[in-house]
């Protein structure tokens, strides 16, 4: 990238509709940054909604098109990228916020320290509660090895189209597209660290998670995971916490049995992991597994 000619950025927003995308679409098109930036909207699973109200000011613009690849978000994502004309690119969920100086400060730090992939801290809403999360500095594959960041989230990626391609696009067989951002981090940081604006930069709404009730599709998607990234077992704190994740899950569906049997292994990988106990409380049926969701939720964090 120039440092005299800013790049342009494509900011792919994958939706199937909801009543916040005309609000995640202004956070794209207000930014301040002086360069170019095309928000694209990928409808998956929904007809494309009359977009023609929105705001589009010079060096902006909208584009609106209909998920062409495998169904859900993983799909939808690549299905913008394959669509998008920017130098950048860069992604928002329909229900999250840029704030007005994201793209231009993270511009400014992919060109100082001569980066391909950065990210932003957030700042997490669930309900009348505020919590920020800020990365470091600098984000390493080991660090997300051990543990899966709230403070990296997708919708403050911003990446180069050169990186991307070379990283691959989006894993589309991930089980319903969950964790399908983690899986491409890992990609990612095995080529070079993440930088990141170390600033919350976007709004995060937490509350009706697509994934709240998928409890079989987190167990699958995490088995996926592991098996094409096994060092993800390799660190014992990591560990625990996907077995512990597992184990609640099969809570929460009410499998007993099969839940005792992977908290026990999580157990065993960190005796201090929460998940386990969580999940074995769950299974016995002391508390609800929504309920410790919810409480989870509230300060900014996933069980």
């Amino acid at each position: 990238m120039s440092d005299h000619v800013l790049p342009s950025v494509s900011a792919i927003i994958a939706t199937r509709g909801r009543a916040t995308l005309v609000r995640a679409i202004d956070g794209v098109l207000g930014q301040t940054y002086d360069g170019p930036v095309t928000c694209v909207v990928v409808f998956d699973g929904s007809a494309p909604l009359d977009l023609s109200d929105v705001s589009v000011r010079d060096g902006r613009s909208l584009v609106v098109l209909q998920n062409t690849r495998a169904s859900g978000l993983a799909g939808a994502r690549n299905a913008g990228t394959e669509a998008a004309e920017g130098d950048l690119l860069a992604f928002c969920d329909d229900d999250d916020v840029w704030w007005p100086t994201k793209i231009r400060k993270q511009v400014d730090t992919l060109q100082r320290r001569q980066a391909q992939v950065a990210v932003t801290g957030v700042r997490i809403v669930v309900d009348d509660h505020e919590t920020d999360r800020v990365p470091h500095e600098t984000v390493t594959r080991e660090q997300l090895l051990h543990a899966r960041s709230t403070a990296v989230h997708p919708s403050s990626l911003l990446v180069t189209r050169e990186a991307f391609e070379a990283i691959g696009p989006i894993d589309e067989a991930i089980p319903g597209s969950y964790g399908e951002d983690y899986e491409w981090l890992l990609r990612a940081a095995s080529r070079g660290a993440i930088v990141a604006v170390p600033e919350p930069l976007v709004t995060v709404h937490w509350g009706g998670s697509l994934f709240a009730d998928r409890w079989q599709t987190i167990a699958d998607a995490i088995a996926y995971l592991t098996a094409k990234h096994p060092a993800l077992l390799d660190d014992g704190a990591n560990a625990a916490r996907l077995h512990g994740r597992v184990a609640f899950a099969h809570a929460a569906m009410g499998h007993r049995r099969v839940a005792t049997r992977w908290a026990w292994r999580s157990i065993r990988r960190r005796p201090i992991e929460p998940r386990p106990y969580l999940a074995l409380a769950v299974a016995s049926g002391c508390v609800r597994a929504s309920t410790i969701q919810r409480r989870a939720n509230r300060v900014g964090r996933g069980v």
